[in-house]
């Protein structure tokens, strides 16, 4: 199955997330199929970039999101 997750990356106590698409058994920093945006939460109204076009492509070809994937896309209107 293939998921839309987020990956963690940045400094200790200072995480900044990319936004995948991956195979559910990959780990959460493993290989990932594609880069669809990103999100800091360090941000004062927490950054978020998605390109909306390919987010759609995966959504409507069976990707499922987790919970917090799902609400990131919410907000970027996907």
């Amino acid at each position: 199955m293939v998921k839309i997750r987020l990956t963690r990356l940045g400094a200790h106590k200072k995480p900044f997330y990319r936004l995948v698409v991956t195979d559910s058994r990959a780990r959460r920093d493993g290989p990932f199929i594609e880069i669809l945006g990103t999100y800091n939460p360090q941000k004062g109204a927490s950054e978020t970039k998605i390109n909306s076009d390919r987010a759609k492509y995966w959504l409507q070809n069976g990707a499922q999101p987790t919970v917090i994937a799902k609400k990131l896309l919410q907000r970027a209107g996907v």
